[in-house]
């Protein structure tokens, strides 16, 4: 601290009319807005920090990260300056603005703070061209719930004013502690910048037994892996995780130099973008491969010859084989959490381990309740997102550890544990197809007529013949998903059509970019016969999405052809 305190300054500025977080206190939207468009981000920020009651606010201690994308550094810099001038005591930075997702969660847990600022898009793309992201986590480390993201957007549509300390400025790429005098501040602003690993990996140490992992990826007969950073936030903790402390050669990790536009691509781990991990675990030389979106909660996972594994597979497998984790052994198992739309291949695991399964809509905030009275151990996603009770965000590297974990204990290969899991339980089928780019006003007529066609009383029963299949409604529904912690209820949560035969079509509305618009359509069929067990998916749900087309008229409807999106 040097010289004169610093100003802090009011200034005046008008609401935006889109600032409604979509879902865990998070908005995104296309980078030009949020460096083009005067006082939008700062509006936003305040908003945020406003939405904490102001005895909170004063003198506490907030997290904040960034994936790395563009427009982070400057972004990373206002934050800075709107907290100090808001009356924030502490902020914890990773260094030179970077941290994952499920570290921002680890830290604000660690050290009991307010909450954390985490500057991403997700699994969109980057550069001036691409997206940006702001997202508010709470002091349990998880996602905003929907009451507080009600309260940042109640406030960003009447701010008049944002205030901010604009000298400020910090060294991002410098370890340890800066302090700033402010004036009309009795106490001094303090940053730390940390290392964006450390606090992460020590915990990550508490579940696993690294000992085994270490053994699986060295030594003669070590697993050869590929791991694919995507040029986004975990490129640092793949390679001081499983290079640095768990012996894999340097050259297991790929693209691991976190770039602004994630080169190019979109960061974003399916078979549609991650093509040069899946074209290298064609190959056959490596017997286990995994890639992480731009932040770091998204993973997938693919085995020797390209073989892949389905989110919902992944994580029925990760459940019937938490005794494989020392966290699982000595803490135990209380329940299970997914998402209404991720496969029912979870509940067959459960129904096995005489465990419950709390299916909630789509968003990682509805796990947190369940996490947090302790009725949940493990949750997941569709959308390539899992995690346990460790954290409150789904985390990746933690399920490629699980993943390493299960192998070296079981000592099988990543398809015949799948195959193993098939045989025992049976196989589910399961597709998305995603249209992406839609007008927000087609998408709510479809969905909006869909709903009356699906919700009638004379469409149950109702049989649909698609060549020698024969499919009759047995339940249809609009999702509504009732929290069993505090009674919430969220309704309009998706469009549930299931067959006689368990087979089920979802339709669900998604938009998060707030320009546009996407359907979302989900096709499950379960076949217990093993000898049926190696068929495509697409092949097996073509008879659903026939229907689900047929009912829809989601071509006709939008123009389009096909999906932009499948995984």
């Amino acid at each position: 601290m040097e010289g004169s305190p610093i100003p802090v300054l009011t200034v005046p500025t008008a609401p935006y009319e889109d600032q409604r977080p979509t879902g865990g206190g998070g908005l995104r939207r296309p980078t030009g807005l949020f460096e083009g468009q005067r006082n939008y981000l700062p509006n936003f920020i305040q908003s945020v920090l406003s939405s904490i009651d102001l005895r909170d606010r004063q003198g506490c201690t907030m997290v904040v990260g960034s994936d790395g994308r563009y427009f982070s550094r400057t972004a990373t810099e206002i934050v800075v300056q709107m907290a100090a001038a808001n009356g924030i005591g502490r902020l914890i930075i990773g260094q030179n603005g970077i941290l994952s997702t499920p570290a921002v969660s680890c830290i604000i847990r660690k050290i009991k703070a307010a909450g954390g600022i985490i500057l991403t898009a997700s699994h969109c793309p980057g550069g001036p061209g691409g997206e940006f992201g702001v997202k508010f986590n709470v002091a349990n480390g998880g996602p905003a719930p929907d009451v507080v993201s009600d309260k940042i957007y109640q406030i960003s549509k009447t701010i008049e004013e944002y205030a901010i300390c604009p000298d400020l400025r910090i060294d991002l790429s410098r370890l340890g502690r800066q302090e700033f005098d402010l004036e009309n501040k009795f106490k001094p602003f303090r940053v730390e910048i940390v290392d964006p690993v450390d606090i992460y990996l020590n915990l990550l140490r508490t579940i696993f037994d690294f000992n085994t992992i270490k053994g699986l990826l060295t030594g003669p007969g070590q697993l050869k892996i590929r791991i694919d950073a995507m040029h986004g936030v975990m490129g640092p903790y793949v390679r001081k995780v499983l290079c640095d402390e768990l012996g894999a050669p340097a050259n297991s990790a790929i693209n691991c130099v976190p770039l602004e536009d994630f080169g190019g691509q979109h960061p974003d781990p399916n078979l549609t973008y991650a093509t040069t991990l899946l074209e290298a675990m064609k190959g056959g030389e490596y017997g286990f491969g995994a890639a992480f979106d731009a932040d770091g909660d998204r993973y997938m996972i693919l085995g020797q010859n390209g073989f892949f594994v389905s989110p919902s597979d992944s994580l029925a497998i990760i459940a019937a084989n938490l005794s494989c984790i020392p966290y699982f052994r000595q803490m135990g198992v209380r329940g299970f959490g997914r998402s209404m739309p991720t496969s029912t291949a979870l509940d067959r695991v459960a129904k096995s381990m005489k465990v419950p399964v709390y299916e909630t809509p789509a968003g990682w905030r509805f796990f947190s309740n369940l996490m947090d009275s302790g009725r949940c151990s493990l949750c997941g996603e569709e959308s390539f997102g899992t995690g346990s009770d460790h954290l409150r965000e789904k985390d990746g590297l933690w399920a490629v550890l699980v993943w390493l974990s299960i192998i070296a204990a079981r000592k099988q290969g990543v398809e015949e544990i799948v195959r193993d899991h098939w045989a025992k339980y049976g196989r589910h089928y399961y597709c998305r197809f995603d249209y992406e780019g839609l007008e927000p006003k087609t998408t709510y007529y479809i969905m909006r007529d869909l709903e009356a066609l699906v919700t009638d009383k004379a469409f149950i029963g109702q049989q649909f013949a698609v060549g020698n299949h024969i499919y009759s409604v047995a339940k249809t529904d609009s999702f509504e998903y009732v929290d069993p912690v505090d009674g919430t209820v969220t309704k309009k949560q998706g469009l549930r059509i299931v067959f006689s035969d368990a087979s089920r079509l979802i339709f669900r509305l998604s938009s998060s970019s707030g320009v546009w618009a996407t359907i979302r359509l989900y096709a499950e069929s379960y076949e217990r016969d093993p000898s049926a067990h190696d068929q495509e998916p697409q092949a097996v749900l073509s008879p659903l999405i026939a229907i689900a087309l047929k009912i829809s008229q989601i071509h006709e409807r939008t123009g389009r052809r096909g999906p932009t999106v499948i995984t």
